[in-house]
């Protein structure tokens, strides 16, 4: 029995993959959709610029409980921005 390998190098990325967000693209006729990861990489940098300096000034003037809110919002952007920019980096489109 020999092992099906789905693992995609950059060459794989840079044609595009058909369908790839759409499962009936060929079907219907729609075309392929692409990722907007450079709009993801800026709005995910504003996200976690503005909810660490948002926690920071909370925490300071005694709003621990929203200003651990945020902290927890900036966390999720900068997971989020970390993995986006792991995303351009291995060659996706967009």
């Amino acid at each position: 029995m020999t092992e099906h390998d789905d693992r995609r190098d950059r060459r794989d990325y840079e044609r595009g993959l058909p369908g790839y967000h759409d499962p009936t693209a060929e079907f219907a006729g729609s075309s392929p959709a692409r990722s907007a990861l450079t709009l993801r990489i800026v709005l995910a940098g504003f996200g976690l610029a503005f909810c660490t300096a948002a926690a920071v000034l909370l925490i300071i003037s005694g709003l621990t409980a929203l200003g651990v809110a945020f902290a927890v919002l900036a966390v999720v952007a900068l997971v989020d921005l970390s993995w986006v920019i792991h995303r351009k980096r291995r060659g996706e489109p967009g």
